[in-house]
């Protein structure tokens, strides 16, 4: 209505700013000026038909009278258009508003908007509706709605790289590792410089025992080339993060085969000799990793750990300390040091080493409870108590965790 009573008025000025004037300049002829205010406006002189003062036959006047006529057309097509104007279809208010609300991060009202419409087996409504249930995290619902209309989009439509993206992320996500693949294989395409998915497609190929996909993946994140030393090195740690250790030997003796002088590589095959008990042959490839790297004090650290499970506690000090030099803010080293020490019966060393892994590691459970040992075996009965308890709390408190 208050489109209608503007043009009304538009209207009305139109007509109030016309004036047209006569004006008799000799027998039979008069001089008419139609006035708008605009530049267009006009005065001529008009024969008046049979002596009749008035009667224009003027190419002039019929220019201006079609003027008149112009605006009265535009009048009435605006008023048209103002009453005939279609209502915007609900769905697609709907739609709009639920997409507002998942890109703002509030995709549970997005799903209760959606869920109001009649029709939710359209596939705007569906395909919406699955990625609002994936921004809320519900899976499973995610990859019922997006699925059943996936092949009904567009291909390439900006729509089915949404429910391609969400579907491949929902399985994932879920575990559903073999089913992931060909759709974040598919993202590939569109994003292929997203790290995030190509991080999952990598890690998916790794637990579904595809090491080549799984090593192009990570050769494409970390820019390298997918046959060089360091695509091997990388894919190996990833490997490594899953406990999938007996595919990571195998990348990184590719790696080694390729450049005997890669950094970090026997420091990975040693770690994985020394969690496997292999201690003798853990040493030794700590040892190799050193000669390339003397500066890595993890190496240090692994060779420390791997002479404690020996019970060789003045070889383990020796590496421990190394390690502690060389890069002192990590609290392993200090811990087993600690151990080592009171091993030797050196407590005050053994005190000194268990508090600084506090320090950095307050809440570690095993530097609290060999420094309750400490203060046991050194007759302070109401601190080994204390740290007891600080130690079977910490317990407690990881299991919560676990369950």
């Amino acid at each position: 209505m208050k489109k209608l009573l503007y043009i009304i008025i538009c209207i009305a000025v139109q007509f109030q700013q016309m004036k047209i004037e006569y004006k008799a300049t000799r027998i039979g002829e008069i001089n008419v000026r139609c006035s708008t205010g605009s530049v267009s406006d006009l005065s001529f002189p008009v024969r008046a038909t049979y002596g009749i003062p008035g009667r224009l036959r003027s190419p002039y006047c019929t220019v201006r009278l079609f003027r008149l006529f112009r605006i009265l057309s535009f009048s009435f097509i605006s008023i048209t258009c103002v009453f005939g104007q279609e209502r915007p279809d609900p769905i697609t208010v709907t739609l709009a508003e639920a997409r507002t609300l998942i890109n703002d991060g509030n995709p549970k009202t997005a799903i209760a908007k959606l869920t109001a419409l009649p029709n939710k087996t359209d596939i705007r409504v569906a395909h919406l509706l699955g990625l609002a249930y994936y921004s809320a995290n519900d899976h499973v619902r995610a990859i019922e709605h997006l699925a059943a209309v996936i092949d009904k989009l567009p291909n390439d439509s900006p729509e089915r790289r949404e429910a391609v993206q969400a579907i491949g992320l929902s399985h994932y996500i879920l575990g559903h590792l073999a089913e992931s693949i060909p759709f974040l294989e598919q993202t590939r395409a569109w994003l292929p410089n997203n790290n995030e998915l190509t991080y999952a497609l990598g890690m998916a190929c790794i637990q579904t025992r595809q090491p080549d996909k799984a090593r192009e993946s990570f050769a494409r994140m970390f820019r390298v080339d997918k046959d060089s030393p360091a695509a091997h090195l990388v894919t190996a740690q990833m490997m490594i993060r899953v406990e999938f250790e007996e595919f990571a030997e195998k990348e990184l003796k590719n790696a080694l085969e390729k450049d005997p002088k890669l950094p970090q590589a026997n420091y990975l095959l040693g770690q994985i000799s020394i969690y496997r008990g292999r201690l003798d042959e853990g040493i030794s490839l700590m040892e190799r990793e050193l000669a390339i790297n003397p500066g890595n004090a993890n190496a240090y650290y692994k060779i420390g750990d791997a002479y404690t499970r020996m019970l060789k506690w003045d070889e383990a000090i020796i590496a421990l300390q190394k390690s502690v030099w060389l890069y002192p803010f990590y609290s392993g080293p200090y811990i087993l040091l600690g151990k080592a020490y009171s091993k030797k019966k050196n407590f005050p060393s053994a005190e000194g080493m268990l508090k600084r892994a506090i320090q950095f590691d307050p809440n570690n459970k095993s530097a609290h409870y060999l420094l309750g040992q400490v203060y046991q075996q050194t007759g302070r009965a109401e601190e080994a108590k204390r740290e007891f308890a600080i130690a079977e709390k910490l317990q407690g408190t990881l299991n919560e965790q676990e369950r």
